[in-house]
């Protein structure tokens, strides 16, 4: 069992590859997952920033009317 872990003295070099290679697929079923979250709360946010935008311009609106009906 010691000789599979030693892998005939190139276990220094077997283990790092399959390190390297769990590291990559971990980080490639990882990193897509972040950034649709990232993109969705970033989306989520220029939403309420536009509905704010809208409201304010809504209001202003209105208040600029009822000041242009009295004279």
């Amino acid at each position: 069992m010691s000789g599979f872990w030693a892998m005939g003295g190139y276990a220094t070099y077997v283990w790092t590859a399959y390190a390297l290679f769990l590291l990559v697929l971990l980080l490639d079923t990882l990193l897509p997952r972040w950034r649709q979250r990232r993109l969705l709360a970033e989306t989520r946010a220029q939403l309420l920033r536009e509905q704010a935008r809208r409201q304010r311009g809504a209001a202003s609106l209105h208040s600029g009317l009822d000041h242009e009906s009295h004279p």
